[in-house]
């Protein structure tokens, strides 16, 4: 699967576009393959679920691959989602539609999509003021139901559940065109999967969220995906000092090959964390900080490891907290917090700035790609994610 792009189907053009056109036009129930979780913290379990035709302003599309990131893991155990019987999907994914519901016409059977939990109007306040990506009109789902409050899939006679409302692990899903962006077919699958969720998020927070300027010092603290994705954007922003921090010492590596300047362990030493980044930035900290881990009580060092006065910190990785305890005179002090969905990236208008430097080879996302499972043996991509060699695992369905 590694670097292979969209594989065409088999037959003459003609007889793909007949049989196309007439799926699309009367599509039926699928049966399929899914994994399910049925509970908080059980592994998922490999059903076969029905999959319904879309409805008005709706695409079914066909999975071509997926990836695992550490929103997953959330998700399985619970958080944000909770329903009883529910399927544990993961975000990043690549589809082709299958079949489109009525009123569809910016989209066509046999696009390849991937999907945006985010949903961007153009036209509502958010969406006009410029400074956030979260649409009023299409907010971010967050029951497991589509937009009209149903769900389009089930399973043992039971309602399935998508997180955040594009369910990835299941051969067939139903998604509001509103949260799908058509990608280029020679894009590599397992990039297009990377770039839907994960590496976004990081490179959005530094490229598009915080605006980092050339000559600026940043310090991503987790180089997962995100943070990986994080220095990613603030090399192409044209910071010259980037301070990855990370307990996994095998995670120099992988930051130095997306720009990362310096390299922190805190289980190498007993200083606080932002005193070792005051050291390499001749005591005065960095200009902005990256929170890409999701475990709060790190929230505090991230902002006292940036500058008194303008020091900008932000928290962009998924956690199972609800609550943070901030260190009110650091706040004080004149550095600014804020946190960041999708890294401030709007699915329609911005996504493709990445992916064109994807296609341009100008972001090396083969470096992410560090192992590969079915979607029998989605339960072992979750060990897999516990070692100390493991960045992205791609689920091939």
């Amino acid at each position: 699967m590694r670097g292979r792009g969209f594989q065409p189907a088999n037959g003459s053009p003609e007889e793909q576009s007949e049989k196309s056109f007439l799926e699309a036009m009367s599509p039926q129930v699928i049966t399929c393959k899914a994994a399910v979780c049925w509970g908080a913290g059980e592994p998922a379990k490999v059903e076969e679920i029905e999959v319904d035709p879309p409805k008005a302003g709706e695409v079914r599309v066909k999975l071509l691959c997926a990836s695992l990131c550490h929103s997953d893991i959330i998700c399985r155990n619970g958080f944000p989602v909770t329903p009883t019987g529910f399927r544990c999907d993961a975000i990043h994914f690549c589809r082709e539609i299958e079949s489109i519901g009525e009123g569809v016409t910016d989209l066509n059977v046999g696009d390849v999509v991937i999907p945006a939990y985010l949903g961007e109007c153009k036209l509502c306040e958010n969406c006009l003021s410029g400074k956030t990506n979260l649409c009023f009109k299409y907010p971010v789902p967050m029951n497991g139901l589509m937009p009209d409050g149903t769900s389009r899939m089930r399973a043992k006679g039971q309602t399935l559940y998508q997180f955040l409302g594009c369910s990835t692990w299941a051969e067939y899903g139903v998604i509001n065109t509103n949260y799908v962006v058509k990608i280029d077919p020679k894009l590599p699958l397992a990039h297009a999967s990377f770039i839907s969720c994960g590496f976004s998020t990081g490179f959005g927070a530094t490229w598009k969220e915080a605006k980092v300027e050339k000559g600026s010092s940043v310090a991503v603290f987790g180089l997962g995906t995100v943070g990986l994705g994080a220095v990613e954007g603030a090399r192409v922003s044209g910071a010259t000092k980037i301070i990855g921090i990370d307990k996994n010492g095998m995670k120099k590596a992988k930051g130095e090959a997306f720009g990362m300047t310096d390299f922190i362990n805190p289980e190498e030493g007993d200083k606080p964390i932002s005193e070792v980044i005051k050291d390499l930035t001749g005591g005065l900290g960095v200009d902005y900080a990256f929170e890409c881990t999701g475990f709060t009580p790190l929230v505090n060092e991230v902002l006292e490891s940036t500058k008194v006065g303008k020091g900008a910190a932000f928290v962009i990785g998924a956690g199972h907290s609800k609550t943070v305890e901030l260190n009110f005179i650091t706040l004080l002090t004149g550095r600014s917090l804020k946190g960041s969905i999708f890294g401030g990236i709007k699915p329609k208008t911005d996504l493709g700035f990445v992916i064109d430097k994807c296609m341009k080879k100008e972001i090396n996302l083969d470096e992410l790609l560090t192992h590969e499972v079915s979607l029998e043996e989605v339960n072992k991509s979750f060990e897999l994610l516990k070692q100390p060699d493991c960045v992205k695992v791609l689920v091939n369905i």
